[in-house]
């Protein structure tokens, strides 16, 4: 490495955030960059581990050179680092802002619970390199002739498509919204992704020979089976948005949301899109989120800013070890306390809280009824209360992507879990020449793990197509 004792000289710097205070009156991001020495020591910092556990297959799921580039930074190389970092990533500003960084975790400096920075690098270099321009479109010189339609353009989609338009494939993206993006545009929240970073992609993959066809659903507005006629080969890489259903008594009550609905709106507010359901917002409302994950966070720092009251979180696991125990889960991903940046805008959080059923008043949600709940989730009598609530939200995750239309087409096997079957080795699924992955074949999951998939089935197609490939697994 650069700087041998660099982990001992000096200690891990995070990047700062906005005050809660400043930050909530706005839906931009809100983390204060660290400036270029300062990212060079924390590059300085990474170790000369004998096995790297951060770039896989514990750490990273595209498997992130991260040593490599961290070298590189820290010998001011930064146009060699983004090259490096986009060999395996072909969008590392999205997942530098969107990623939970598993490859921190798994950190050899992470046993001693100060793991080097390297998301708050990887967005660093990333950010860099399309600051100086070194992000051009490089589209394929010759072409194949064969045709590849793509369904979904999130970051599976995505990434398959620069994939394949890169070795002259022609390349067709379908996508049930107005614009490209998917999950990325119309799921996550400004204030942690804004969506001029997709535009500036989008805007690449078309220079790149990639074409983009919005406002198409495939399986409803087109078949499946018409795109099998016209292509040589169909991904299906749409997200898992389908709500995993509660079944909470009062949950039809005015005022009971599902989270994606909620968040997808506000999103489109913001690009000055229409939206045909019911307007939801939070402002003046005491607002309930039931469910601990991600998605019920981005609830939280949604309702914050659109000026709720107050917000509470429901989560009906307990609560966390401020501390794991590193000697039993490490590599791993550790089940410990974590306070998200929604959070900590000043969420009230109830943990051990199962959710009993929703209270109106007049047809209106009025309240929240909960218990507190024994080891085996299982409501404790005598322990409940009511939580005002004038919105509540619900996201506890989900259940498959939307297969309406597609759960018809003959021969295309659907799990149990709601998923198109495929294997995780050429990602076909039980049609000729379609492919499946990202969250439409292994559910929900992570931006990084979508592009891997993404990836790893452009290969599989170009193979399939060519009968070899260079494309990167």
């Amino acid at each position: 490495m650069g700087k041998v004792t660099g982990f001992l000289e000096y200690d891990r710097l995070e990047q700062k955030y906005q005050l809660a205070g400043e930050r909530i009156r706005h839906f931009n991001e809100f983390t204060l960059a660290l400036d270029e020495p300062d990212l060079k020591k924390q590059a300085a910092r990474c170790m000369d581990c004998g096995v790297p556990y951060c770039h896989g297959p514990t750490g990273c799921p595209v498997n992130n050179q991260i040593p490599d580039w961290n070298d590189l930074v820290y010998h001011n190389k930064w146009e060699q680092a983004a090259q490096d970092l986009h060999s395996t990533n072909n969008f590392p500003e999205f997942t530098g802002r969107a990623c939970p960084a598993p490859c921190e975790e798994a950190c050899t400096l992470n046993l001693e619970n100060a793991p080097v920075t390297i998301k708050t690098i990887e967005q660093a270099i990333a950010d860099k390199a399309w600051e100086m321009g070194w992000i051009k479109p490089a589209p394929s010189p010759t072409q194949t002739g064969k045709r590849v339609a793509i369904v979904g353009s999130g970051p599976a989609g995505l990434a398959a498509a620069q994939q394949l338009a890169r070795v002259g494939h022609d390349v067709h993206v379908f996508e049930r919204e107005a614009r490209p993006g998917g999950l990325l545009r119309y799921g996550i929240p400004d204030f942690k992704l804004e969506k001029y970073h997709i535009d500036r992609r989008i805007n690449q993959l078309e220079a790149e020979g990639v074409t983009f066809n919005c406002g198409v659903n495939v399986g409803v507005t087109r078949t499946l089976e018409s795109l099998r006629v016209e292509f040589d080969a169909v991904l299906l890489a749409g997200g898992a948005e389908n709500p995993r259903d509660p079944e909470i008594s009062g949950q039809e009550i005015k005022g009971v949301h599902y989270a994606m609905p909620y968040l997808t709106q506000q999103n489109k507010r913001l690009m000055e899109e229409a939206f045909e359901d019911e307007d939801i917002h939070a402002a003046g409302k005491h607002v309930v989120v039931i469910g601990g994950g991600d998605t019920a966070s981005d609830c939280v720092g949604t309702a914050f800013r659109q000026g709720a009251l107050s917000v509470t979180q429901l989560d009906i696991r307990p609560k966390p070890p401020e501390q794991e125990d590193k000697l039993t889960v490490w590599p791993y991903w550790p089940t410990k306390m974590r306070v998200s940046s929604s959070q900590a805008e000043g969420a009230e959080r109830e943990f051990q809280a199962a959710t009993l059923g929703m209270v109106e008043k007049k047809g209106v949600l009025s309240g929240v009824r909960c218990a507190r709940v024994d080891e085996k989730r299982v409501p404790i009598e005598g322990t409940e209360f009511i939580i005002q609530a004038d919105l509540a939200f619900l996201a506890i995750g989900f259940a498959g992507s939307p297969l309406e239309g597609l759960l018809s087409e003959q021969g295309l096997e659907i799990s149990k879990r709601q998923t198109v079957v495929a294997n995780e080795r050429d990602y076909r699924t039980s049609l000729d020449n379609v492919f499946a992955a990202g969250d439409m074949r292994r559910g929900q999951s992570l931006i990084v793990w979508a592009i891997r998939e993404g990836r790893q089935a452009a290969r599989a197609i170009d193979e399939a197509l060519m009968g070899t490939t260079n494309l990167p697994r």
